[in-house]
Protein backbone atom coordinates (compact mmCIF):
# COMPACT_ATOMS: atom_id res chain seq x y z
CA UNK A 1 0.00 0.00 0.00
CA UNK A 2 1.43 3.42 -0.87
CA UNK A 3 0.03 6.70 1.08
CA UNK A 4 0.33 10.03 -0.69
CA UNK A 5 0.93 12.65 2.39
CA UNK A 6 1.08 16.40 2.16
CA UNK A 7 3.89 18.36 4.92
CA UNK A 8 3.98 21.41 5.83
CA UNK A 9 6.81 22.12 7.47
CA UNK A 10 5.28 25.62 8.72
CA UNK A 11 7.91 28.62 10.43
CA UNK A 12 10.57 28.91 13.53
CA UNK A 13 11.28 25.34 14.78
CA UNK A 14 8.94 23.45 11.94
CA UNK A 15 11.28 22.33 9.79
CA UNK A 16 13.50 20.96 12.30
CA UNK A 17 10.94 18.91 14.22
CA UNK A 18 9.50 17.94 10.95
CA UNK A 19 13.14 16.46 9.93
CA UNK A 20 13.25 14.07 12.84
CA UNK A 21 9.56 13.40 12.41
CA UNK A 22 10.74 12.16 8.87
CA UNK A 23 13.56 9.66 10.01
CA UNK A 24 10.81 8.28 12.06
CA UNK A 25 8.28 7.99 8.97
CA UNK A 26 11.32 6.89 7.16
CA UNK A 27 12.01 3.44 9.81
CA UNK A 28 8.30 3.14 9.64
CA UNK A 29 8.55 2.47 5.62
CA UNK A 30 11.14 0.27 6.31
CA UNK A 31 9.73 -1.82 8.89
CA UNK A 32 6.67 -2.41 7.98
CA UNK A 33 6.86 -2.04 4.12
CA UNK A 34 4.40 0.55 3.91
CA UNK A 35 5.44 3.05 1.18
CA UNK A 36 5.01 7.32 1.56
CA UNK A 37 4.95 9.74 -1.30
CA UNK A 38 6.12 12.56 0.84
CA UNK A 39 5.21 15.56 -0.83
CA UNK A 40 5.93 19.61 0.59
CA UNK A 41 3.70 22.20 0.29
CA UNK A 42 3.93 26.29 1.55
CA UNK A 43 2.05 27.15 4.30
CA UNK A 44 2.39 30.15 7.34
CA UNK A 45 4.76 33.24 7.94
CA UNK A 46 7.86 32.38 5.18
CA UNK A 47 4.50 31.67 2.86
CA UNK A 48 3.22 34.54 3.26
CA UNK A 49 6.61 36.16 2.78
CA UNK A 50 7.50 34.79 -0.40
CA UNK A 51 4.15 33.55 -2.08
CA UNK A 52 2.23 36.03 -0.59
CA UNK A 53 -0.61 34.19 0.55
CA UNK A 54 -0.24 32.18 4.19
CA UNK A 55 -1.95 29.30 2.43
CA UNK A 56 -1.61 29.02 -1.29
CA UNK A 57 -4.15 27.46 -3.80
CA UNK A 58 -1.97 24.64 -4.41
CA UNK A 59 -1.71 24.10 -0.53
CA UNK A 60 -5.32 23.55 -0.23
CA UNK A 61 -5.26 21.55 -3.23
CA UNK A 62 -2.71 19.16 -1.86
CA UNK A 63 -4.03 18.52 1.01
CA UNK A 64 -7.66 17.70 -0.62
CA UNK A 65 -5.63 14.86 -2.68
CA UNK A 66 -3.68 13.70 0.16
CA UNK A 67 -4.71 10.57 2.05
CA UNK A 68 -3.33 12.35 5.36
CA UNK A 69 -1.53 15.53 6.08
CA UNK A 70 0.47 17.11 8.62
CA UNK A 71 2.56 20.14 9.68
CA UNK A 72 5.00 21.96 11.75
CA UNK A 73 4.02 24.83 13.71
CA UNK A 74 3.01 28.58 11.99
CA UNK A 75 3.70 31.89 13.52
CA UNK A 76 1.64 35.18 13.32
CA UNK A 77 -0.38 33.90 10.09
CA UNK A 78 -2.53 31.24 12.00
CA UNK A 79 -5.82 32.40 11.45
CA UNK A 80 -4.74 33.20 6.96
CA UNK A 81 -3.38 29.43 7.19
CA UNK A 82 -4.24 26.77 9.97
CA UNK A 83 -7.53 28.30 10.83
CA UNK A 84 -8.74 28.90 7.32
CA UNK A 85 -7.37 24.95 6.18
CA UNK A 86 -10.26 24.24 9.45
CA UNK A 87 -12.92 26.06 7.78
CA UNK A 88 -12.12 25.38 4.34
CA UNK A 89 -12.44 22.08 4.58
CA UNK A 90 -14.10 21.37 7.22
CA UNK A 91 -12.16 19.84 9.54
CA UNK A 92 -14.50 19.64 12.06
CA UNK A 93 -13.27 17.40 14.64
CA UNK A 94 -10.14 18.82 16.90
CA UNK A 95 -9.00 15.50 18.45
CA UNK A 96 -6.19 16.57 21.49
CA UNK A 97 -5.13 14.08 23.46
CA UNK A 98 -3.22 14.65 26.98
CA UNK A 99 -1.08 11.96 28.73
CA UNK A 100 1.51 12.57 31.43
CA UNK A 101 4.98 9.89 30.76
CA UNK A 102 7.16 8.76 33.46
CA UNK A 103 10.27 10.35 32.98
CA UNK A 104 8.63 13.79 32.49
CA UNK A 105 7.99 16.10 35.18
CA UNK A 106 4.23 17.15 35.79
CA UNK A 107 1.31 18.78 37.54
CA UNK A 108 -0.85 15.55 38.01
CA UNK A 109 -1.48 12.14 36.26
CA UNK A 110 -3.70 12.69 33.08
CA UNK A 111 -4.38 10.47 30.40
CA UNK A 112 -7.57 12.24 28.69
CA UNK A 113 -8.54 13.75 25.05
CA UNK A 114 -10.22 16.68 24.12
CA UNK A 115 -12.58 16.93 21.69
CA UNK A 116 -13.03 20.02 20.27
CA UNK A 117 -15.41 21.47 17.87
CA UNK A 118 -13.20 23.10 14.95
CA UNK A 119 -15.23 25.29 12.53
CA UNK A 120 -17.31 27.26 14.50
CA UNK A 121 -17.90 29.47 17.96
CA UNK A 122 -15.74 33.05 17.97
CA UNK A 123 -13.02 31.22 15.78
CA UNK A 124 -15.41 31.78 13.03
CA UNK A 125 -13.40 35.57 12.91
CA UNK A 126 -16.56 37.77 11.85
CA UNK A 127 -15.84 40.65 14.06
CA UNK A 128 -15.65 44.75 13.34
CA UNK A 129 -15.31 47.84 14.72
CA UNK A 130 -17.96 50.93 14.61
CA UNK A 131 -17.37 53.80 16.62
CA UNK A 132 -14.57 52.31 19.15
CA UNK A 133 -16.77 49.10 19.61
CA UNK A 134 -15.41 46.24 18.64
CA UNK A 135 -17.98 42.95 18.16
CA UNK A 136 -17.71 39.64 17.73
CA UNK A 137 -20.27 36.86 16.43
CA UNK A 138 -20.36 33.62 17.74
CA UNK A 139 -21.63 30.86 16.22
CA UNK A 140 -22.70 27.42 17.43
CA UNK A 141 -25.04 24.97 15.35
CA UNK A 142 -27.40 21.71 16.21
CA UNK A 143 -25.44 20.51 12.72
CA UNK A 144 -21.93 21.15 14.00
CA UNK A 145 -22.84 19.99 17.83
CA UNK A 146 -24.17 16.86 16.72
CA UNK A 147 -22.10 15.41 14.97
CA UNK A 148 -18.86 17.02 17.26
CA UNK A 149 -20.63 14.89 20.05
CA UNK A 150 -21.13 11.54 18.31
CA UNK A 151 -17.18 12.08 17.42
CA UNK A 152 -16.78 11.99 21.24
CA UNK A 153 -18.89 9.28 22.06
CA UNK A 154 -17.01 7.54 19.71
CA UNK A 155 -13.69 8.33 21.42
CA UNK A 156 -14.95 7.23 24.93
CA UNK A 157 -16.61 4.10 23.94
CA UNK A 158 -13.17 2.96 22.99
CA UNK A 159 -11.78 4.29 26.63
CA UNK A 160 -13.24 4.23 30.15
CA UNK A 161 -17.02 5.31 28.52
CA UNK A 162 -17.27 8.60 30.08
CA UNK A 163 -17.87 12.04 28.65
CA UNK A 164 -17.53 15.56 30.64
CA UNK A 165 -19.30 17.99 28.65
CA UNK A 166 -17.91 21.59 29.03
CA UNK A 167 -20.01 24.64 28.16
CA UNK A 168 -20.87 28.18 30.33
CA UNK A 169 -24.69 27.84 29.35
CA UNK A 170 -26.17 29.10 32.91
CA UNK A 171 -24.52 33.04 31.14
CA UNK A 172 -24.24 31.80 27.35
CA UNK A 173 -28.00 30.86 27.93
CA UNK A 174 -28.24 30.86 24.39
CA UNK A 175 -25.13 29.55 22.33
CA UNK A 176 -23.89 27.65 25.06
CA UNK A 177 -27.26 26.44 25.97
CA UNK A 178 -27.80 25.18 22.40
CA UNK A 179 -24.24 23.08 22.84
CA UNK A 180 -25.29 21.78 26.34
CA UNK A 181 -28.83 20.84 25.12
CA UNK A 182 -28.05 19.00 21.52
CA UNK A 183 -24.47 17.67 22.95
CA UNK A 184 -26.53 15.75 25.89
CA UNK A 185 -29.28 14.80 23.16
CA UNK A 186 -27.03 12.63 21.55
CA UNK A 187 -24.58 11.60 24.11
CA UNK A 188 -27.67 10.43 26.58
CA UNK A 189 -28.75 8.02 23.52
CA UNK A 190 -25.26 5.89 23.98
CA UNK A 191 -23.83 3.16 26.69
CA UNK A 192 -21.52 6.37 28.35
CA UNK A 193 -21.56 7.99 31.52
CA UNK A 194 -21.91 11.57 30.68
CA UNK A 195 -21.71 14.67 33.05
CA UNK A 196 -21.31 18.71 32.84
CA UNK A 197 -19.15 21.06 33.93
CA UNK A 198 -19.00 24.82 33.61
CA UNK A 199 -15.78 25.99 31.84
CA UNK A 200 -14.17 28.14 34.44
CA UNK A 201 -15.34 24.69 37.09
CA UNK A 202 -13.10 22.64 34.75
CA UNK A 203 -10.42 24.74 34.55
CA UNK A 204 -9.90 24.17 38.20
CA UNK A 205 -10.65 20.48 37.94
CA UNK A 206 -8.38 19.68 35.39
CA UNK A 207 -5.96 20.79 38.07
CA UNK A 208 -7.27 19.56 41.12
CA UNK A 209 -7.82 16.16 39.86
CA UNK A 210 -6.78 15.17 36.42
CA UNK A 211 -7.34 11.56 36.64
CA UNK A 212 -11.24 11.92 36.69
CA UNK A 213 -11.75 12.82 33.01
CA UNK A 214 -11.64 10.70 29.96
CA UNK A 215 -13.36 12.38 26.86
CA UNK A 216 -13.67 16.22 26.92
CA UNK A 217 -16.28 17.53 25.18
CA UNK A 218 -16.03 21.08 24.15
CA UNK A 219 -16.78 24.41 21.99
CA UNK A 220 -14.42 25.92 19.96
CA UNK A 221 -12.53 28.43 22.30
CA UNK A 222 -12.87 26.69 25.31
CA UNK A 223 -11.19 23.62 23.45
CA UNK A 224 -8.59 25.86 22.82
CA UNK A 225 -7.56 27.15 25.77
CA UNK A 226 -8.24 23.81 27.92
CA UNK A 227 -6.31 21.50 25.65
CA UNK A 228 -3.06 23.97 26.31
CA UNK A 229 -3.68 23.79 30.07
CA UNK A 230 -4.22 19.80 30.10
CA UNK A 231 -0.64 19.63 27.99
CA UNK A 232 0.87 21.82 30.41
CA UNK A 233 -0.60 19.28 33.26
CA UNK A 234 0.65 16.13 31.69
CA UNK A 235 4.05 17.81 31.29
CA UNK A 236 4.29 20.75 28.52
CA UNK A 237 3.26 21.47 25.10
CA UNK A 238 6.14 19.92 23.84
CA UNK A 239 4.58 16.51 24.25
CA UNK A 240 1.09 17.56 23.07
CA UNK A 241 -0.33 16.33 19.16
CA UNK A 242 -2.94 16.79 17.80
CA UNK A 243 -5.71 15.83 14.92
CA UNK A 244 -8.21 17.98 12.47
CA UNK A 245 -10.47 15.54 10.83
CA UNK A 246 -13.34 16.17 8.80
CA UNK A 247 -15.27 13.50 6.77
CA UNK A 248 -13.11 13.81 3.20
CA UNK A 249 -9.97 14.76 5.07
CA UNK A 250 -7.55 15.22 7.65
CA UNK A 251 -4.23 17.37 8.85
CA UNK A 252 -2.46 16.09 12.10
CA UNK A 253 -0.24 18.86 13.55
CA UNK A 254 1.66 19.54 17.25
CA UNK A 255 -0.35 21.58 19.58
CA UNK A 256 2.95 24.56 20.57
CA UNK A 257 3.61 27.62 18.69
CA UNK A 258 7.04 28.06 16.35
CA UNK A 259 8.96 29.00 19.16
CA UNK A 260 11.09 31.63 16.80
CA UNK A 261 13.40 32.24 19.57
CA UNK A 262 15.38 28.73 19.64
CA UNK A 263 14.63 28.26 15.88
CA UNK A 264 17.68 26.89 14.10
CA UNK A 265 19.27 25.62 17.54
CA UNK A 266 19.06 22.54 16.99
CA UNK A 267 17.33 22.37 20.97
CA UNK A 268 13.65 22.26 19.81
CA UNK A 269 11.62 18.70 21.57
CA UNK A 270 10.22 16.93 18.33
CA UNK A 271 8.13 14.81 20.44
CA UNK A 272 4.82 16.23 19.80
CA UNK A 273 5.60 16.32 15.81
CA UNK A 274 6.34 12.40 16.02
CA UNK A 275 3.24 12.17 18.14
CA UNK A 276 1.43 13.72 15.85
CA UNK A 277 2.96 11.49 13.45
CA UNK A 278 1.70 8.33 15.34
CA UNK A 279 -1.90 9.83 15.26
CA UNK A 280 -1.89 10.13 11.47
CA UNK A 281 -1.06 6.88 11.23
CA UNK A 282 -3.25 5.51 13.28
CA UNK A 283 -6.39 7.63 11.72
CA UNK A 284 -5.00 6.20 7.86
CA UNK A 285 -5.31 2.77 9.44
CA UNK A 286 -8.32 3.02 10.75
CA UNK A 287 -9.81 4.64 7.26
CA UNK A 288 -8.22 2.80 4.81
CA UNK A 289 -8.32 -0.70 6.95
CA UNK A 290 -4.75 -0.94 6.77
CA UNK A 291 -3.29 -3.04 10.14
CA UNK A 292 0.21 -2.24 9.11
CA UNK A 293 -0.62 1.21 9.58
CA UNK A 294 -2.49 0.38 13.20
CA UNK A 295 0.37 -1.26 14.08
CA UNK A 296 3.18 1.20 13.25
CA UNK A 297 1.56 3.67 15.13
CA UNK A 298 1.42 1.70 17.82
CA UNK A 299 4.90 0.83 17.82
CA UNK A 300 6.24 4.68 17.75
CA UNK A 301 3.72 5.35 20.99
CA UNK A 302 5.53 2.46 22.55
CA UNK A 303 8.74 3.71 21.44
CA UNK A 304 7.89 7.46 22.48
CA UNK A 305 6.99 6.17 26.06
CA UNK A 306 10.00 4.48 26.13
CA UNK A 307 12.41 6.84 25.21
CA UNK A 308 11.03 9.59 27.27
CA UNK A 309 11.71 7.50 29.98
CA UNK A 310 15.00 6.74 29.41
CA UNK A 311 15.87 9.87 28.82
CA UNK A 312 15.60 10.83 25.25
CA UNK A 313 14.82 14.34 25.45
CA UNK A 314 16.11 17.97 24.83
CA UNK A 315 17.23 20.39 26.91
CA UNK A 316 13.61 21.91 27.38
CA UNK A 317 12.95 18.72 28.91
CA UNK A 318 15.52 17.91 30.68
CA UNK A 319 18.31 15.99 28.25
CA UNK A 320 21.03 17.02 26.53
CA UNK A 321 20.02 15.69 23.29
CA UNK A 322 19.69 17.80 20.06
CA UNK A 323 16.88 17.60 18.26
CA UNK A 324 18.15 15.31 15.28
CA UNK A 325 19.64 13.02 17.83
CA UNK A 326 16.05 12.37 19.18
CA UNK A 327 14.73 11.65 15.79
CA UNK A 328 17.59 9.80 15.28
CA UNK A 329 17.18 7.64 18.34
CA UNK A 330 13.18 7.49 17.97
CA UNK A 331 14.09 6.01 14.38
CA UNK A 332 16.34 3.54 15.96
CA UNK A 333 13.95 2.59 18.31
CA UNK A 334 11.27 1.87 15.83
CA UNK A 335 13.45 -0.47 13.79
CA UNK A 336 14.89 -2.17 16.79
CA UNK A 337 11.08 -3.07 18.09
CA UNK A 338 10.47 -5.72 20.04
CA UNK A 339 6.88 -6.94 21.22
CA UNK A 340 7.08 -7.94 24.78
Amino acid sequence: MKYRIAWMKGDGVGPEISDAAIEVLDSIQERFSIKFDVIFYDLGDRSKVVRGSALPDDTIEGIKSSDAAIKGPVGESAFESIVAVRQKLDLYANIRPARSYEGIPHVGKIDAIIVRENTEDLYKGIEFEVQGVATSLRIISEKATRRIAKVAAAYAMKRRKHVTVVHKANVLRVSDGLFRRVALEELRNSDLMVDEKYVDAMSMALIRNPEQFDVILTPNVYGDILSDEASQIAGGLGFAASANIGDLNSLFEPVHGSAPDIAGKGVANPYSMVMSLSMMLNHIGIYKSDRKAIQASAVISSVVEKSIKGGTLTPDAGGRLTTREVGRELAKGVREFVQT
